[in-house]
């Protein structure tokens, strides 16, 4: 088997049973996103991660949603993280120490994972804290795009220090409407030249100096340039992302599970809408028992080229532990950090 596919999917609990062992190594599955289901102490997670690594060659990839402040899927044995907005209340106060510490904490989070072989976690949020948003909120760094544009480029910074890859996400921007798009479908009115010069300029601008892997599309409806969401548009990706911005990474289309693309069928309905608007990979949460109907409905093999650049997010392992991390001088420092921030929260 040479090349990853375009389902990345959850799995059941804390270790890899016979059944779903056979389910990954499906040729259109390409890795496996982890949650505190899956999660007991270091040493469980490793374990697990070692035997999702080998199930095929080339190895799966293993990913999680570990931003910090309330998503971080690993807590009883990692640093407690952050929100992000704690940051850039921090830049407001002392953007050289802000900027400091967005590294810092980006490269300790990315480095804590990689010491238990995790690839890659889905971050950081682009989004803008607009103060409106019912799902992003604290998730976003600011609601100026420059500062988000720098802070995030610090984070993005660490964690390439660590070997991770990044995800900017949610493109082209979440953080200016209310629902939550785990509920429904969030509809932003606005023309689009008014989400260029806004929302949008963190992605540009960061994707433009080369510094993002991968980008996680929304799911967010923009009628003005489209009327289906993000996630599901050609325009938002082929027009926009790829033509007009110039990215050349990983597309992720967010959860299919959540219902803002419930209006576009069930779970192999979404699969095949989301793969012909141009994502290359797709997320499958918490739908365990669609996970066969999706792969059905699925091309039998991935797109060369979206595994290819799926392939492209592997990096090879290396030899530090939890504790080096921690006993590390910028791991000190982060830690340090992240212990400040949180008692200023």
């Amino acid at each position: 088997m040479s090349q990853l596919g375009q389902l990345m999917v959850g799995i059941e609990g804390l270790q890899l049973g016979d059944a779903e062992t056979r389910l990954l190594q499906h040729p259109q599955i390409g890795g496996v996103i982890l949650f505190a289901r899956n999660y007991a102490d270091p040493d469980q997670l490793a374990a697990l991660t070692d035997a999702i690594h080998a199930v095929r060659d080339p190895a799966l990839l293993v990913a999680v949603d570990q931003e910090g402040g309330r998503v971080q899927r690993f807590r009883d044995g990692f640093t407690r993280l952050p929100p992000m907005a704690a940051l850039g209340r921090q830049y407001d106060a002392d953007p050289a120490a802000a900027r400091t510490m967005a590294a810092d904490i980006g490269w300790l989070m990315a480095a804590e994972l990689r010491a238990v072989g995790v690839d890659l976690s889905f971050a950081p949020v682009l989004d803008l804290d607009r103060g409106v948003s019912m799902v992003i909120g604290d998730r976003g760094f600011h609601a100026l795009p420059d500062v988000v544009t720098e802070l995030a480029d610090c984070w993005i910074g660490g964690m390439h220090d660590a070997d991770m890859p990044s995800t900017a996400k949610h493109f082209p921007g979440h953080g200016s409407v209310t629902p939550d798009s785990h509920l429904e479908l969030p509809v932003d009115h606005r023309p689009e030249p008014q989400l260029r010069d806004s929302d949008l300029l963190p992605f540009e601008q960061l994707i433009q100096a080369g510094h993002v892997d991968t980008v996680m599309t929304a799911h967010v409806a923009y009628p003005e340039a489209d009327i289906r969401p993000a996630s599901l548009s050609a325009h938002w990706i082929g027009t926009v992302l790829r033509d007009d911005l110039g990215f050349p990474g990983v597309v992720v289309a967010d959860d299919l599970d959540m219902e803002g693309v419930a209006a576009f069928g069930d779970r192999p309905a979404r699969a095949r809408v989301a793969l012909e608007a141009g994502n290359d990979l797709l997320l499958l949460c918490n739908s365990l028992d669609a996970r066969e109907d999706v792969l059905a409905a699925m091309p039998a093999e991935p797109d060369a080229a979206a595994s290819a650049r799926i392939d492209g997010l592997r990096r090879p392992f290396g030899s530090l532990t939890l504790a080096d991390v921690r006993a590390d001088p910028r791991g000190r420092r982060a830690v340090d950090a992240c212990r400040r921030l949180l008692a200023d929260d």
